[in-house]
Parts: C-alpha cells; structure tokens; sequence
C-alpha cells in the first residue's frame, strides 16, 4: 500500500493545488481493479451456470441411454446443489452487511 505525504493547508484558495492521487478505481498491486466484489458474485452465478449444464448434460445422457454410471449423476447435483448453497449463503451475507450499514447513525 502506498502512503502519500500529507500536505499542508493554509488556506482554502489553497485546496485546488492539492495532487489527486492517480488510479482512484484500482490498488496499488498489480493494477488489481476495486471491482473484486462484483466479480465474487459474478464468479458465483457462472459457477452455479456451469454446474447445472453439468447436470442437465448427465440427465440427458442418462436418459438416452448413453450412459448408465448413475453416480456421475448424483455427483453433478451434489455440486449443483453446493454452488447453489454457496451463492444464496453470500448474498445473505452481503444483505447483511447492507442492512448493518444502513443501521448506522452518522
């Protein structure tokens, strides 16, 4: 983390020749954007995407007849199923928190 040198102000003509630090919407390391928020939730959904067209691609198999391994099956739901329980656990919590920040007197 850099620290910029506080400067010192005499008066408030003087607060338009402050520096504004650079890259206000990404840290220091590594360029990373701020938006990794979002993309935890992003990846969540994808996540839950891709495990039930796992699902629905076992289902289809099984129900062609092209395969008769039923435990592929139970093992595509399951991780359905935990993506799912992953997903609804972290909107809780950030409804949580929303509501705990809204509780807060300024």
């Amino acid at each position: 983390m850099f620290i910029n040198q506080m400067q010192r102000i005499n008066s408030i003509s003087d607060l338009g020749q402050i520096a504004k630090p650079q890259n206000i919407n990404q840290t220091p390391q590594d360029g990373v954007n701020a938006n990794v928020f979002k993309d935890v939730f992003q990846n969540a959904v994808n996540n839950v995407e891709q495990t039930d067209a796992e699902v629905m691609n076992e289902q289809y198999l099984l129900a062609t007849g092209q395969t008769d391994d039923i435990h592929n099956l139970t093992i595509a739901s399951t991780k359905a199923q935990l993506s799912v329980d992953l997903m609804v656990q972290l909107r809780n919590r950030a409804m949580d928190s929303y509501s705990e920040i809204m509780r807060i007197n300024i």
